[in-house]
Parts: C-alpha cells; sequence; structure tokens
C-alpha cells in the first residue's frame, strides 16, 4: 500500500500539470485508501512481540497525523488551483468509489452464499439418488442387505 504523502504528491503533480480531478480516479482512491488504512490501523488495537505498546501507538498515531495532513494538504491544493467546487467534486468521487467498492463486497458476499446453497442442493440431490438407487437395487434383490450383516 502506497503511503499517504507519496500517494498526494502523485495528485499534487497531476493538478500542477492541469490534469482534471475526474481522470485522477486511480490517484485519488490510492491517496484515500493509504489515508483511511492509516486511520484503521492506529484505530485498530494492535499488539506485537517485537515493540512495545507504547512505540506501537506512537507509530500509528504519527502514520494517522501524516494521513490528515496530507488529506488536508490536498483540500488546500485543490481549492488554490482549482477552487472549491473542484474539491467537493474530489469528495463526490470519493463516496461514488465508497459506495462502488461497497457494493461490489456486498454482490461478492451474496455470490458467496448463494454458491453454498447450491452445494448444498447438489450434495443433497446427490445423497437422495444414492439412498434412491441403493433403494431400487434391494428392491430388486440386485443387493442383498441380508448378507452383509
Amino acid at each position: 500500500m502506497i503511503d499517504p504523502v507519496t500517494a498526494f504528491g502523485a495528485i499534487k503533480g497531476g493538478i500542477e500539470a492541469g490534469k482534471q480531478l475526474h481522470k485522477m480516479s486511480k490517484e485519488i482512491a490510492d491517496f484515500f485508501d493509504s489515508v483511511d488504512s492509516a486511520k484503521k490501523a492506529h484505530a485498530k488495537k494492535r499488539s506485537s512481540a517485537f515493540s512495545s505498546a507504547n512505540q506501537e501507538a506512537m507509530s500509528t498515531w504519527q502514520a494517522k497525523q501524516d494521513a490528515e495532513d496530507a488529506e488536508n494538504d490536498l483540500r488546500e491544493l485543490i481549492c488554490r488551483t482549482r477552487g472549491y467546487s473542484a474539491y467537493q467534486d474530489l469528495l463526490k468521487i470519493r463516496r461514488e468509489i465508497n459506495i462502488e467498492r461497497k457494493e461490489a463486497k456486498r454482490q461478492a458476499e451474496l455470490h458467496k452464499e448463494e454458491m453454498k446453497e447450491l452445494a448444498l442442493i447438489i450434495f443433497l440431490c446427490l445423497l437422495f439418488a444414492g439412498m434412491s438407487v441403493s433403494a431400487l437395487l434391494v428392491y430388486f434383490e440386485i443387493l442383498d442387505l441380508k448378507g452383509m450383516f
């Protein structure tokens, strides 16, 4: 995962080169992914065998602060170079990306559930078919169960 400062640099370079915000959706998505992951890492309580709790807390706090600073820098840069409406466009893009990702995740979970149900149905059909064939074999005396026990 790219860090927020590097991702901000890519967006800053694109804006300064005159690229439109809607044409920088990948860079923007990478930036917000890195910001979100830094914030989540700080919020998550992790324990490491190689560092103390204080070191871990300081490390994740610093990453979170860097991400927030980069996010503020991005807002200022866009407002200064493209105006407030461009920043609102950026926020709109971010919301759209989040909605698309949530929908994709929901669809993937739904598909997974459908596959589980299908596997269960197939298993039960095969079990029923096997029991039916066995019953027919016994009925027509092709299979003698009396000799087995």
